[in-house]
């Protein structure tokens, strides 16, 4: 999968398919993106290439209150991925709206839907959460299998 900014200055390349999928309906990222949920396809941040420039880290807050960093195109300032504090650098959340083919990469799970906007329609057999879920009760092995890998490194 391919994607890159609005500007195209910066361009990347994921080289694996994401671990998971979250469509987040919490406040904090309605206010982030500025719409109803954010879309972000999780993948090892080794897995992402980068093949023209070069994102800036932009270090904002979080509902943790540990922060994230969001990764903007310099130029166009669109957010390409972010890290978050419970997996540090190791995992990209990248913007599914950044791949070139976004349909590509739908949501595996609605997640924090207890403050889902009331006029989002979630379909019919879609995995939705109130707030979290446990990764071992829905995640596939093989992408439990990658994360438990990166993750026996130690703190990220």
């Amino acid at each position: 999968m391919h994607g890159h900014c609005t500007c195209g200055a910066v361009r990347y390349r994921l080289t694996d398919r994401p671990l998971f999928t979250h469509c987040c309906h919490c406040t904090w990222c309605q206010r982030e993106t500025g719409s109803a949920f954010a879309l972000n396809a999780m993948i090892e941040t080794d897995r992402v290439d980068l093949l023209a420039g070069a994102p800036e880290e932009i270090v904002t807050p979080s509902a943790s209150g540990k922060g994230q960093i969001i990764l903007r195109c310099p130029s166009c300032h669109v957010a390409l991925w972010s890290h978050y504090a419970g997996s540090g650098r190791r995992i990209a959340f990248v913007r599914v709206g950044t791949l070139e083919d976004p349909a590509a990469c739908p949501p595996d799970v609605h997640i924090f839907t207890a403050t889902r906007l009331p006029w989002v329609q979630i379909p019919a057999g879609a995995r939705v959460y109130e707030a979290f879920y446990r990764r071992s009760e829905i995640w596939p092995p093989e992408s439990l299998a990658r994360r438990a890998a990166l993750m026996a490194d130690g703190p990220g």
